[in-house]
């Protein structure tokens, strides 16, 4: 059980790593914090360890206290899903950066459409006379 004591605190580590973290006051969505700095880093990882979600806790457990005595096929399980969660967080990024209207109205795609073709839209009126 020694020789699996670092290979089981990887997997836990590696697990926290992957879940998301709560948003902080101090995360904003600036492009100066997009850059990764090493006391947001440190600041998010003390938030993950000193108020963790529920299921940061069942992970927890599920560490201290496995249920079986199989400690090697629940590592192996522990692998799998750690693979699938970055293959998922790897698949929004992509969905994300090439699929960029995704999120966007019918109309502000429009807009964006346009503009790209070196047209402006025409301001509308409401019916009350006033721009919209």
């Amino acid at each position: 059980m020694s020789t699996a004591t670092p290979q089981v605190r990887s997997l836990y580590r590696r697990i926290l790593r992957e879940l998301p973290s709560r948003p902080t006051p101090s995360t904003t969505s600036t492009p100066q914090s997009r850059t990764p700095d090493s006391s947001q880093f440190r600041s998010t990882c003390h938030a993950k360890l000193s108020a963790p979600t529920p299921l940061q806790t069942r992970v927890r457990e599920s560490f201290v206290a496995p249920r079986s005595s199989d400690i090697r096929s629940q590592m192996q399980q522990a692998e799998q899903f750690i693979q699938y969660v970055q293959a998922q967080r790897m698949y929004t990024t992509l969905i994300e950066r090439y699929n960029p209207g995704m999120g966007m109205s019918e109309e502000e795609r429009v807009r964006l459409s346009a503009r790209r073709v070196g047209m402006n839209l025409p301001v509308e009126f409401e019916a009350g006379g006033g721009e919209k």
